[in-house]
């Protein structure tokens, strides 16, 4: 018997939520189910994983008073969204204990709730912390069409999508938080292709969009027809309502075709994330704007470029604070930046400051060579001066470092380190090169030299990086294989680089692990950022 030839339309509901705001995500789900239902004329709308909570929740979890009010929220939301079916992502709570959920409501009844089954506990994931998995499909009737529901991770594993192929779903959805790495879409794709090779069902995957903390998540929801076809592909980096239509035919279900957005390429979508996750971490946290230094150098520049890019020139402030090792050079890059972007600029010099420092400090230095506590005092006096601008104004300090520096320990605590976000914690030097010639394509905010010349702290006289630190290009492709890979000193050195560098190296990483612990948040970008991906002792006896 063939199925009702009704066309079947289903929304993928590629929304951004506030992690912890029950209140406000059932708000958007209403809206957003309302507008599926009138605008669109579907008959099925399906959100992200947890999208009445937020994700990732963390433990909020594990508060009751935050629970409860998930109950009175799917019971407003039953009542607020006849004529057309949901599925939507909420924890469950059991007598067994916490699951992490999809339930299907239509027409003001839930008509079946599915658990999750396969909790992922690595890199940035921690579900086992929270939640119960489940065991059982969960099958539900829209409109004729029988819907089997899966929750994430259950997309990467075969078992719970062919369960639910098996107990007689003729259509898979997917609720999704999968945050963004660089390259993660293809991934994504690649899995699902596997999936429907193993079942023969068209699969619905509705991704996250947002920042929470140092996660951004990039949406790219998709739809992939039963013989392994990407059929519709919502874009990256945009939130929206994304409707496809499905036909009924003798072989089952099928996807009409539908427009299909490509993947941003390496430097595009870099860039995309660290302005979502900067937006998303100011405007979620109810910050007026942001305050950041801006010294002619790369990595300040980028970061001024980017905090622009994601609150508009109006909402951000950058302040030189030259130093007697300022080159007048910095000082002439760093007006061109500001004034290109148009954002309020100030000049504080350091070095009345400075001298008031080292006066205060005369009878301790008294006779000692100066080094780097001069150094580290000229970083902490523009840190002092920074956080005085965001106490008086509210504007939140934006930290320049990139993950580099970070890594090594090249930066100083309470001096350059000071601040409430790192946009580019997470990005290597030779990436931050890469994406400021990337903006630049854009419009060229950044000038040249800023680009081709050596990158410098200034804090002595003629200091270059390169003084301290190997060069960037060696830097980080041994950074690339002992932090993002994991891979040993002797695995380092049999791969060809040098001996002393790569234990050098190694050693700095290790022994700056305190550093990195009092560092601000930032943008995740790649599968091994300092933070959630890579929790390390500070005290320590490993030095490989």
């Amino acid at each position: 018997m063939i199925a009702p030839a009704t066309p079947f339309r289903v929304v993928m509901a590629q929304l951004n939520f506030l992690v912890g705001d029950i209140a406000g995500n059932t708000d958007k789900i209403i809206a957003a189910a309302l507008a599926a239902r009138d605008r669109l004329q579907a008959d099925l709308i399906v959100f992200p994983e947890l999208a009445l909570t937020g994700y990732p929740p963390e433990d909020l979890l594990l508060r009751p008073g935050f629970i409860a009010q998930v109950e009175p929220a799917l019971q407003r939301l039953r009542q607020a969204m006849p004529g057309i079916a949901a599925v939507i992502g909420c924890p469950n709570r059991t007598s067994a204990g916490l699951r992490n959920a999809a339930v299907l409501l239509d027409d003001g009844a839930i008509q079946a709730t599915y658990c999750k089954q396969l909790l992922p506990n690595y890199s940035v994931f921690d579900e086992k912390r929270y939640f119960i998995a489940g065991t059982e499909p969960g099958i539900a009737t829209v409109k004729g069409v029988r819907v089997g529901m899966t929750v994430c991770e259950d997309a990467w594993q075969p078992d719970p999508m062919a369960q639910a192929t098996q107990a007689g779903a003729q259509l898979l959805v997917n609720l999704n938080a999968s945050p963004y790495h660089a390259g993660k879409g293809n991934q994504r794709l690649d899995v699902l292709r596997q999936r429907v090779a193993e079942n023969g069902v068209p699969i619905v995957y509705v991704n996250l969009l947002g920042g929470q903390d140092e996660l951004v998540f990039d949406g790219g929801s998709m739809v992939v027809g039963a013989d392994g076809t990407l059929i519709q592909r919502a874009p990256f980096f945009a939130e929206g309502l994304y409707p496809v239509d499905f036909q009924h035919t003798e072989t089952g279900l099928v996807p009409v075709q539908g427009p299909i957005a490509a993947e941003p390429g390496l430097e595009e979508g870099i860039y995309q994330a660290l302005v979502l996750g900067v937006r998303d971490y100011v405007q979620k946290n109810g910050f007026p704007g942001v305050v950041l230094g801006l010294s002619g150098g790369i990595d300040s520049a980028l970061t001024l470029a980017i905090a622009v890019d994601a609150l508009g020139a109006e909402r951000v402030e950058a302040v030189s604070m030259p130093s007697r090792y300022t080159a007048d050079m910095s000082n002439t890059d760093a007006e061109l930046e500001a004034n290109a972007l148009g954002v309020n600029y100030y000049t504080l010099p350091i070095e009345p400051t400075f001298q008031a420092f080292l006066q205060v400090l005369q009878p301790v230095f008294a006779g000692l060579p100066p080094g780097i506590a001069e150094e580290n005092i000229q970083a902490r006096c523009r840190g002092v001066l920074l956080m005085a601008i965001s106490n008086k104004t509210g504007k939140m300090v934006l930290t320049t470092g990139n993950k580099s520096e970070t890594a090594v320990g090249y930066s100083t605590l309470y001096g350059d380190m000071a601040g409430g976000f790192a946009p580019i914690k997470d990005v290597l030097k030779t990436m931050v090169y890469r994406l400021s010639a990337y903006r630049n394509s854009l419009s060229p905010v950044i000038p040249q030299r800023v680009i081709d010349r050596p990158p410098s702290a200034e804090l002595r006289p003629d200091q270059t990086d390169q003084d301290s630190l190997p060069p960037y290009d060696v830097l980080d492709a041994i950074l690339h294989g002992y932090v993002e890979q994991d891979r040993s000193v002797e695995e380092l050195i049999a791969a060809g680089f040098d001996r002393a560098t790569v234990e050098r190296v190694a050693r700095l990483v290790i022994v700056n692990e305190y550093k990195r612990r009092q560092a601000a948040p930032g943008v995740r970008i790649t599968p091994r950022a300092f933070g959630r991906d890579r929790r390390y002792p500070i005290t320590s006896g490993f030095r490989r």
